[in-house]
């Protein structure tokens, strides 16, 4: 079966068992192109697991993953690394800093990784940090930055890289709530502005209502989805592969 052609990120009868554990048992899920898409459910759930078998970082044993119409799951894993570095970006619960490295030399790193330029990568990375209310901390070192900067830091380092799919899995469960409602509310506005598709994994209902749709997790299974409460165009973008 061919995945929707409108849909850029597309996954059928996906099963994954994790240290003899079935994580996910026969998930299926749509995400059009520019959408935010919130994946929901208890911790446990399946959440994490179905976000690193949509990018490519766990191949499922059972199952299929499309990007833009082209297989991800028959890829061998230099293929997928490459696509993820190239083509989608990650944000994870923990910042991932490398701890050598200043604030915006961590931001830039996935641009130098690319080729960008010295100069261009470096004024993408503070521009972003700037975004992020982390500005001032462009030349610090992990090590000296609180928690919330450290996360602003590597959010930024995400979106410095212009992914066409970001994951982002608990993006903020390390912050305090006001400055997660901040990060978050720049995440979303900048996908939005950007045409940058995003999963969105939470637990959390307020994180979940940025988003444009919400797919539930219970048990590795898919529990219903939910459309946007009003609006044409949040209609539109209720379709699911199921």
């Amino acid at each position: 079966m061919a995945p929707p052609d409108n849909d850029v990120l597309w996954a059928r009868s996906l099963h994954c068992s994790l240290n003899g554990t079935e994580a996910l048992s026969g998930v299926s899920v749509g995400v059009r192109e520019g959408e935010i898409l919130a994946v929901t459910g208890p911790r446990g759930s399946g959440k994490t697991t179905l976000l690193r078998c949509l990018s490519g970082e766990l191949a499922a044993q059972q199952g299929e993953v499309w990007f833009n119409s082209s297989p991800v799951h028959t890829l061998p894993a230099a293929a997928r690394e490459r696509l993820r570095r190239e083509r989608f970006g990650w944000i994870g619960p923990d910042d991932g800093l490398v701890p050598e490295l200043t604030a915006w030399e961590n931001t830039a790193l996935p641009l130098l990784l690319r080729g960008v330029p010295h100069r261009a990568a470096r004024t993408a990375a503070c521009e972003w940090l700037d975004r992020l209310d982390a500005g001032a901390c462009a030349r610090v070192r992990p090590h000296a930055l609180t928690r919330s900067q450290r996360q602003r830091a590597a959010i930024a380092r995400a979106l410095a890289a212009a992914p066409s799919v970001l994951f982002a899995d608990e993006p903020t469960a390390a912050l305090h709530r006001a400055d997660g409602t901040q990060a978050l509310r720049t995440l979303t506005a900048a996908a939005r502005s950007h045409g940058i598709t995003v999963l969105l994994a939470t637990h959390d209902p307020e994180v979940a209502a940025l988003a444009d749709r919400t797919v539930t997790l219970l048990d590795g299974r898919r529990a219903g989805s939910v459309p946007p409460a009003t609006g044409a165009e949040g209609v539109a973008a209720c379709s699911l592969s199921v």
